[in-house]
Order: structure tokens, then sequence, then C-alpha cells
């Protein structure tokens, strides 16, 4: 039998914020899948607008299935998710994202079977607050600086998550990059599928918040590497504002990519850090 596949997608009142259009979207794309094991699992932060009203009528169509409780977040939503999915594999869509290629969970279900590895990524078409639409390639070798790929193009086995304790919860912005950090700094095994099956909307919470975003950056930097390099607040700030590392600290992180990729390791990092300090000079002007 072929293994079951869990998404998860976060609600919140989605009358009321003019989103009902756009789950609709992400649930009839969802339904044309042609894989045949397809859980979608919402978990609903106790809405009050019709929202619950409406996702009944979903489940009593067969789409969906739904808890409706108070939440602490998106990230505390995903664990409350995972902790009742049913699939060997899972993945997190928002409810304005949606996957535009009918073949794709079959196809990265297969990539991930063959390969027998622990969580895929791909590239991502992602829709801009200002309208306009770019294609997010990942970047895994600046996994350690900045989030790597689009978190909705990614899968993951529902073991690893368990095993690795879930998403931290401390972190309500980027938990996220924290957890793909620490997948990759265990050595987990990642499989790229070279398609670009989803589309998702840039979210302006960490853009809004660009303040704590970096305060949960210097956080999650601490978190993972202060056991590899001894760091300190103004080297964390660095860190997080400039994707400036230590060399002492890259030249450890490059272990974690093959011995072939070390110079193209070390190249990305400084590429990416050029690039903060020239957008960060370019805001200044």
């Amino acid at each position: 039998m072929e293994p079951f596949v869990t998404i998860i997608t976060p609600t919140h009142n989605l009358l009321k914020n003019n989103l009902a259009d756009d789950f609709n979207l992400l649930v009839k794309l969802l339904d044309m899948q042609t894989y045949p094991n397809i859980e979608h699992l919402i978990i609903d932060n106790m809405s009050t607008d019709g929202t619950v009203e409406m996702l009944k009528s979903y489940k009593n169509q067969g789409f969906i299935n739904f808890y409706s409780e108070k939440d602490t977040g998106k990230f505390n939503a995903y664990n409350k998710g995972v902790m009742r999915a049913k699939g060997k594999y899972v993945t997190f869509l928002s409810c304005d994202d949606f996957i535009q290629d009918i073949t794709a969970i079959s196809d990265i279900v297969n990539i991930l079977e063959a390969n027998n590895g622990d969580f895929s990524f791909a590239p991502a078409y992602c829709r801009h607050p200002q309208g306009f639409v770019f294609l997010f390639m990942p970047a895994m070798h600046t996994a350690f600086q900045v989030m790597p790929c689009a978190r909705q193009a990614m899968f993951f086995k529902k073991s690893m998550i368990e095993k690795e304790n879930y998403f931290d919860e401390r972190f309500k912005l980027i938990s996220d990059f924290d957890f793909i950090m620490r997948i990759i700094l265990k050595g987990y095994k990642p499989v790229f599928f070279d398609t670009n099956y989803v589309t998702y909307k840039l979210g302006e919470k960490v853009q809004n918040n660009g303040q704590k975003a970096e305060e949960e950056s210097k956080a999650i930097f601490n978190k993972n590497f202060r056991n590899l390099y001894p760091l300190n607040d103004d080297i964390l700030t660095r860190m997080a504002k400039f994707s400036e590392f230590p060399r002492p600290l890259l030249e450890k992180l490059a272990k974690y990519f093959p011995d072939e990729d070390a110079e193209l390791f070390f190249d990305k990092c400084e590429q990416l850090h050029q690039i903060r300090i020239n957008a960060i000079q370019n805001q200044q002007k």
C-alpha cells in the first residue's frame, strides 16, 4: 500500500480575512491530485466568523478533516497537526497556498521512497503582496544563515519530526528555519525534487516584524551553534543582520556538506553576506 501523506493547514477566521476563495482553491486542487492516499488536516484556531461551519461543509463532502481549538500560533498548530497526522510524510500549506501540479505528491513520494529520504525540497513560486510572482530556488548551502528554501515546497517524514521534538514553539516567526537547521545538523537525508509544483504567498508577519525576526535569528544561531564556536551578542547580531559568520564557525559548518562542496559552501556564504550588506546600504540611501 502506498504511504499516506498528510497536508497540514492552520486556519483562523477565513471569512473575516477574505481567504475563503483561496482556501477553496487549495482544497479543490488537492482533490485533483493523482496520488490516492492524501489526508488534508485543518487545525483551526477557534474561528468565530462562520469558518467552522464552512469547514464542516468541506468535511461532510470528504475533502478535509479538522479540529477547532485554541492555539498559540502557527507552529503550535503545526505540532498539533503532526501529532494527529496519519501520514508517513507531512507537508505544511497555508490557506492561501496551492499545489498546481496534480502529479506532484505522487512524484515526491516516489522520489522519497526510492532514495529513503527524510525530507524533500524543491523550487517554488512566491506571490508577493505587491502582486508579482517570483521563483524561489533552493539554496541549501546557505541553510545555516537564512531560510534555504520555501517551507511550503518541503515534505518531511513524520517520524523525523517526532524524533526531533517538533517545531520549537518559542520561535513564533521563523521556527521552520530552526527546524531545517536542526535536521541538517543531525545528518538527515535530503532529496531534491526539481519541479516548481507549489505556489505560496509571501508571509508579511516576518516582513512587518523585522526586529523580532532578527532577535529570533540570534536565538536560533545561539541555540544551534554555541557548542561549535564561542558566541556573544555582537557576533550574533552580525550573523543575524549581515549573514556575517566567523570563519572558524563556517569551517565547522562546512563539514555538514560533502567535502567536494566545501568551496561552494564558502562562496555561497560570502555571496549572501555581500547581498545583505548591499541591501542594507541601499536602504540607507
